[in-house]
């Protein structure tokens, strides 16, 4: 496949009520979901059924979608947090999916610029997401856009990501 020269690449806001963006956000969710860098399973059932409408009803929620002409590339999922030292609004980068077909071709980077956009107008003071170790390109890629390890004090050292899982 020759990878496209982006003459048409939208990058957009999602809408969790218009279909088109609806069934992109899943399709591209799954794909990711598939990915070995998003655990390499596909999106359950129950996932797929209701994932726009619970989306949907929450405003701290938002995403973002980039399309080659009318195809979905590109998916980035966010949710809004609260910084307690700075009492604004933060965006946590939850979810960055770029189709096989169009990595390397800085999509992700130009959807991270509408994130950025949209963080700004919420009053956020800062940007959040977790890669893992092993995913050098999407670590190159956060660089590049500015983040950063984060840490209060160099001599606690970085932080880690942790989780519990409670089902």
């Amino acid at each position: 496949m020759t990878k496209s020269t982006h003459s048409y690449l939208r990058v957009c806001r999602a809408d969790y009520h218009n279909p088109v963006h609806a069934s992109a956000l899943i399709l591209l969710l799954d794909a990711y979901a598939r990915d070995p860098a998003g655990g390499a399973d596909a999106l359950s059932a129950f996932t797929k059924k209701n994932l726009i409408k619970e989306l949907a009803a929450r405003p701290q929620a938002f995403s973002v979608l980039a399309f080659d002409d009318v195809q979905p590339v590109g998916l980035i999922n966010c949710i809004e947090g609260f910084s307690t030292f700075s009492c604004r609004p933060l965006i946590n980068v939850h979810d960055v999916a770029v189709l096989p077909s169009h990595r390397g071709q800085r999509v992700a980077e130009k959807m991270l610029a509408l994130v950025d956009q949209i963080a700004r107008e919420r009053g956020a003071c800062k940007l959040t997401l977790e890669v893992l170790h092993g995913n050098a390109s999407a670590i190159k890629l956060y660089q590049r856009v500015g983040f950063a390890a984060y840490q209060l004090d160099p001599a606690m050292g970085q932080a880690q990501f942790f989780q519990k899982w409670l089902d």
